[in-house]
């Protein structure tokens, strides 16, 4: 998938709509607290499926940038922020060069020992599809109360069940983006995994086996939002920090994930100098000052410790070829 191009303008023309006529973006999630029918949408279903990020004529060097969300609990503002600041996502990657290509893939995690949906994951994206994507997601709201949610299912997901030629051609890792304020279980259940992946697993996997399996293929971040229910848990964190440790970044509004998600690869992909680089490139892409200083805030500490990074070209897309007469970037 992923064969369409971001328009700007088409993104902003909905947006502007939805305002005028009270209509919410997430249709889905509306339409289940109307009918009271809670299943998982079709197209975001994750049993029996791989998702595939593949590269195209007009994407011929694909990146894959997976962004996997909690939405119960006190974290279901996040799909609201990222859906809002989609545009602005999208400039800062193609616009200054970051990501020439991204394709984006939308999904959600609860928790898959008491939600009804725990587990819902879109396709890989380069258009509007991805907004699409965000509106098929149900905002459940659910968890267990345990201080645990099952991102590790998410995780055997994207390590099991995605396809992206940004590896498999150029060995080139994608992107992989999980955010919540609580703890993964300890293993991979094999019983959850066949009710809701349909993987005939033999046993249980645990967790650390799980996540080294994904960053095989994928650049894997978590983002703690810290002014959520269990943000500052110091038992949160450290559970992370164990099993990623400099990619655990802690963030103190959750309102600044785009700005975040964006420095990230912006600084994974060896286009900046420095944080203070990111800011401006931020700012220029429209994104509001106090979100951006939150964000470059929250990556310090990763900047501080990360390996070194061989640098690429900065590269920023030439200003007359930067929108086209559609709008598209």
């Amino acid at each position: 998938m992923g064969f369409s191009n971001w328009s700007d303008q088409a993104y902003k023309a909905r947006q502007s709509q939805r305002k005028q006529t009270n209509q919410t973006a997430f249709t889905y999630d509306q339409h289940i607290r109307q009918s009271g029918q809670v299943r998982v949408h079709d197209q975001m279903n994750p049993h029996g499926v791989v998702r595939e990020s593949r590269d195209s004529d007009e994407h011929p060097e694909s990146v894959a940038i997976g962004v996997i969300f909690d939405v119960t609990g006190s974290m279901g503002n996040v799909p609201r922020v990222l859906q809002t600041k989609l545009g602005a996502l999208m400039r800062v990657l193609i616009q200054k060069g970051y990501v020439e290509h991204p394709q984006v893939l939308f999904g959600a995690v609860g928790d898959a020992y008491t939600d009804a949906v725990p587990l819902q994951i879109g396709q890989f994206e380069a258009g509007l599809e991805m907004d699409d994507e965000l509106g098929k997601i149900y905002l459940e709201g659910g968890g267990g109360g345990q201080v645990h949610e099952t991102y590790e299912l998410a995780v055997y997901f994207m390590a099991r069940h995605t396809s992206i030629d940004c590896w498999e051609k150029r060995r080139k890792k994608g992107y992989l983006f999980t955010i919540g304020d609580e703890k993964p279980y300890a293993v991979v259940r094999r019983q959850q995994v066949i009710q809701l992946i349909g993987d005939p697993v033999q046993a249980d996997i645990p967790v650390e086996t799980i996540m080294a399996e994904v960053q095989t293929r994928y650049e894997h971040f978590h983002i703690i939002p810290t002014n959520t229910s269990h943000g500052q848990s110091a038992e949160v964190q450290g559970r992370w920090k164990e099993l990623l440790g400099e990619r655990v970044i802690l963030l103190e509004d959750e309102s600044a994930v785009c700005e975040t998600i964006a420095l990230a690869i912006g600084l994974c992909e060896g286009k900046l100098d420095d944080l203070y680089d990111g800011v401006q490139d931020l700012t220029q892409a429209g994104y509001d000052a106090h979100a951006v200083q939150v964000a470059s805030t929250a990556l310090d500490y990763y900047m501080a410790t990360r390996a070194p990074i061989v640098r690429s070209a900065r590269g920023t897309v030439p200003a007359a070829a930067a929108v086209l007469d559609d709008g598209r970037l």
